[in-house]
């Protein structure tokens, strides 16, 4: 099981082997994460996104799915896509939010890394309640079966890290 830490900062500036974006399935840039990942990265990153529609993902990324590109010129070595469920009152979505974190980090063990820094997936535009995110991501993160040692909580701001750091108790 990976240690799990809470930073408060820029996910786009850790030198980790992997960052987590969370994407919107048609992986072409957004708002929010992806947004600033893609900026700070640069057009490296688009690129190899605009090749993966074009061939082995044509519809998109699904919901809960994971795929790695280039972190461009970022210090991680890697971006690890995946797409968060949007929150609803009506159904349950869990799974599918917990599968977001399961997923990036078996693409991670494909790629070898051992430092992983994930953003707090759906609890941006998609809505979802930031306590329930921070407790579905640890859950998915402790059941995870995975060889990555350390995984980065990362929160823009000190009352979203409190949030994970509460999690984590």
């Amino acid at each position: 099981m990976p240690t799990i830490s809470v930073v408060e900062g820029d996910i786009t500036t850790l030198d980790v082997d992997a960052i987590v974006n969370a994407a919107n399935t048609a992986l072409l840039g957004g708002g929010g994460v992806d947004g600033a990942i893609h900026r700070a990265g640069g057009p490296e990153i688009l690129e190899e996104c605009k090749a993966l529609r074009a061939s082995s993902l044509p519809d998109g990324l699904p919901v809960g799915s994971a795929v790695a590109t280039t972190a461009g010129k970022m210090k991680a070595r890697n971006v690890i896509h995946t797409v968060g469920p949007r929150y609803s009152r009506s159904q349950d979505r869990s799974a599918q939010l917990r599968s977001a974190y399961t997923q990036s980090l078996a693409v991670a063990d494909s790629l070898g890394a051992q430092t992983v820094a994930f953003p707090l997936i759906s609890s941006g535009v998609y809505g979802w309640p930031k306590e329930d995110a921070a407790k579905q991501a640890v859950t998915a993160i402790h059941s995870a079966h995975t060889a990555v040692d350390n995984v980065i909580l990362v929160a823009y701001d000190k009352p979203s890290a409190d949030v994970l750091r509460r999690a984590l108790e």
